[in-house]
């Protein structure tokens, strides 16, 4: 299992692989990558996993945090979108620690648009997450592979305050609440600007997420994430007047939070994901479109629903609805080692 202690990468190979392959760090994918050994192995310990786990890495890059989760015994499925990259880890891998090849899938793919995964379900996520898609890709996967029970990710140290934020801190809001539909989360530790090529002009942290059920609630995921962008949109309102829109008006809201025990003068920063639940159920109820009792169905299923769209973070760490998607179609191509990519 183990491999020679200089198989990570350091900063000598990651320029040396980068310069070989042309491949300069862009601001649209978010590329920073780490070269600190050290600091790899910091991360893959704070995931508290075991050997033998099956975990999806997000934004592979050169392989630095690939080669830490593999050192420590892990199978890894690594889901990258720059075919560059995915072409090159596979090769990295066999020239550096051949006998760990065998546990290393990757998926070239944006991480956006991943539905399923190859081989058994992963169990963990572990990645340093690019960091203008962090909060999008950190909720898809979240909501498409309930097999996660344990999320370690390095974001931006804003958005990692953000994700771990309790009700009523300044700065709790959408990516707050709704990765608290998923899981519980704490913010670990501070990552220094130094251990990245090119060095960010912003901090990093670690943030560990790990699963929980969600709300016992009659509404769906996506009303109440609804209800949630609704109640952050203009985060001075009081909800009766931030949620009129989506009741018909200000008074049908304020019913709607009576309803569901909430106080209509309040904020949206004041409540928990379980008070979003109850309220999105409390504004179905009113709409007459909670489900029918008898036929399982909402009582305006007719009507059609609205295909779900990936979230993106704005700069000032709010997430709203991304329209469109230059994301590659199709099935899911695999670089293997030993294999030429598709």
């Amino acid at each position: 299992m183990n491999a020679p202690s200089n198989a990570l990468l350091g900063p000598v190979q990651i320029r040396d692989l980068a310069g070989r392959l042309g491949v300069r760090p862009t601001k649209t994918l978010g590329q920073n990558f780490v070269h600190d050994a050290g600091t790899v192995r910091k991360i893959v310990r704070s995931a508290g996993l075991e050997a033998g786990q099956h975990v999806v890495e997000v934004g592979p890059g050169l392989g630095s945090l690939t080669f830490g989760l593999l050192e420590a015994g892990m199978t890894v499925v690594a889901v990258e979108i720059d075919p560059v990259l995915a072409e090159q880890l596979p090769l990295t891998l066999a020239d550096r620690a051949p006998e760990w090849s065998d546990r290393l899938t990757v998926v070239l793919q944006d991480a956006l648009t991943v539905t399923e995964l190859p081989g058994p379900a992963p169990t963990a996520l572990v990645a340093n997450l690019p960091y203008n898609v962090a909060v999008p890709v950190l909720l898809t996967f979240l909501e498409r592979f309930d097999s996660l029970d344990r999320v370690l990710v390095m974001v931006q140290a804003e958005v990692a305050d953000r994700l771990a934020a309790p009700p009523g801190n300044r700065t709790y809001g959408i990516p707050s609440v709704k990765a608290a539909w998923y899981a519980t989360a704490r913010r670990t530790s501070t990552i220094g600007r130094n251990v990245f090529w090119p060095v960010p002009n912003v901090d990093s942290a670690l943030v560990l997420l790990e699963r929980r059920a969600h709300p016992q609630t009659r509404a769906t995921r996506e009303r109440v994430f609804e209800v949630v962008d609704a109640a952050f949109a203009q985060r001075r309102k009081m909800l009766r007047g931030a949620l009129a829109e989506l009741a018909g008006s200000a008074a049908a809201a304020a019913q709607a939070l009576e309803a569901a025990g909430v106080d209509p003068t309040t904020r949206g920063e004041q409540l928990t994901v379980d008070d979003f639940a109850r309220i999105a159920e409390a504004l179905d109820d009113q709409a007459g479109t909670a489900p029918d009792e008898t036929t399982g169905t909402t009582l305006d299923e007719t009507a059609g629903t609205a295909q779900d769209e990936p979230d993106v973070t704005e700069p000032d760490g709010t997430v709203t609805a991304e329209r469109g998607s230059t994301s590659p179609a199709g099935t899911t191509p695999l670089v293997r080692p030993g294999t030429a990519r598709p």
